[in-house]
């Protein structure tokens, strides 16, 4: 079985593409190795790494049919066996340092991979149960001591610890600027107070990547000031920490979560960077997410056009399969494009993303709106591909046993989450178009 570690030994540490030699090695490599998942989705183009990555995945998510995840959407257990089955090949660290058991590859890597899995069936929830593992532990991987990193990131990645991250608030949402959750330092330790909403796998979750406030939010001189990243550990056990599980409409295998805290002690030394500086190092993963959530929605959009296009070959009505009425087969064929231009603009975030690590050309704005302006479009191409493919099966897409149903149910996260689609518009309109702040 191809591994994360093994596919990362394809590369020139820290590069996103082998060298002559190796790339004519990873070729033949990658030939050998049966295609599991889909090929509705254009592959040329990519990286000989990022198909190694699509093949892996899809050879371990053959392993999980649609059956399974429909089996776990209606009774919410979690998702343990796809968690383990990653984690066993190293995949969990997929993004993370080689010298402390992660492949070392990037979030194009990594987008391909959670696209994968969406892609396969799992959707949403498959993918979510490895989200923020990926992406809340970048900020940590670049701003921790090495102590830390050591003491933080090894058995996260081989599985035995599990993170979720803990950002948004209820009477905040999105203006993350105004968090009011509080970590007061108290000698050796911080103790934190406040409520977060929100905040997936926290049933499952052992860390958090927490951001808090160390400076109440009138005493900063600037917003994005005050502001502190913590990786602490969450233990249910302990006084101080209360959670209460959301029922919600998709997704239903990975729970989602209030969380309370009420003077909950953790070490001092689970700060991440300087004090303070938690808002722009929180960054470092926020546009990482973005890629990463742009590849689920495309995997979504991809897995529901599928099984339409199969249905539409298959079911006759008035003598003639209904994939020749062009009233089912020009929607179908303007949704597949729409998600081949989405797939353009997320892989191109996520190399620029990569890319902006060492080459000090590439700004941080320019790979905001790639990424931001990459999770709009995936999210929009995925509404209209699961909703034109539920409405083209009449009937039987309304049924569960098709799953297109689970498939439009979970493609309303990505239009809705970590940033809203009326936000990135704001977003874009101001730092591209010049045009004054509208929030």
């Amino acid at each position: 079985m191809i591994g994360a570690r093994s596919t990362s030994k394809c590369l020139t540490v820290g590069k996103l593409y082998c060298s002559t030699v190796q790339a004519a090695q990873c070729r033949r490599f990658s030939a050998s190795v049966p295609r599991r998942t889909n090929t509705l989705m254009e592959t040329s183009g990519f990286s000989d790494t990022q198909l190694q990555v699509r093949d892996a995945i899809g050879k371990i998510c053959s392993n999980f049919p649609d059956d399974y995840w429909a089996e776990h959407d209606e009774s919410g257990k979690y998702p343990h066996e796809l968690h383990t089955a990653l984690a066993k090949d190293g995949w969990i660290g997929i993004a993370l340092p080689e010298e402390l058991g992660g492949a070392g590859l990037g979030i194009s890597e990594a987008t391909m991979m959670l696209h994968t899995i969406s892609e396969s069936g799992a959707g949403m929830a498959g993918a979510q149960s490895i989200h923020a593992n990926v992406y809340a532990t970048q900020p940590v991987a670049k701003f921790a001591t090495p102590s830390q990193r050591q003491q933080m990131l090894p058995n996260l990645i081989n599985g035995t610890y599990r993170t979720c991250f803990g950002v948004t608030e209820p009477n905040t949402g999105l203006e993350t600027l105004k968090l009011r959750t509080q970590a007061v330092r108290d000698g050796d330790n911080y103790k934190i107070s406040g409520q977060k909403i929100w905040i997936s796998s926290a049933q499952v979750a052992t860390k958090m990547v927490l951001l808090a406030r160390t400076t109440p939010l009138e005493e900063v001189k600037k917003p994005s000031e005050g502001l502190s990243l913590f990786f602490i550990d969450f233990d249910k056990s302990k006084p101080g920490l209360d959670l209460k599980k959301i029922k919600k409409m998709g997704g239903r295998a990975v729970d989602a979560n209030e969380v309370f805290f009420d003077n909950y002690v953790v070490p001092a030394d689970t700060l991440i960077g300087n004090e303070g500086q938690g808002f722009k190092i929180v960054l470092h993963g926020m546009n990482a997410e973005r890629c990463l959530l742009a590849g689920e929605a495309l995997g979504l959009g991809y897995a529901a056009l599928d099984r339409a296009s199969k249905y539409a070959k298959e079911r006759i009505v008035f003598g003639r399969p209904i994939g020749m009425n062009q009233g089912i087969q020009h929607p179908l064929a303007e949704a597949y494009m729409h998600l081949e231009a989405a797939k353009l603009a997320t892989y191109h975030a996520a190399r620029l993303y990569d890319q902006s690590t060492t080459d000090e050309s590439i700004t941080q704005t320019a790979v905001g709106v790639a990424c931001n302006s990459a999770k709009y479009l995936a999210a929009e191409a995925a509404f209209t591909a699961c909703e034109r493919s539920l409405l083209s099966m009449g009937g039987m897409g309304y049924a569960q046993e098709y799953h297109v149903e689970r498939y439009l149910r979970e493609c309303f996260v990505p239009r809705i989450a970590p940033v809203s689609r009326e936000m990135i518009m704001n977003y874009v309109g101001e730092k591209v178009l010049g045009l004054p702040r509208s929030y």
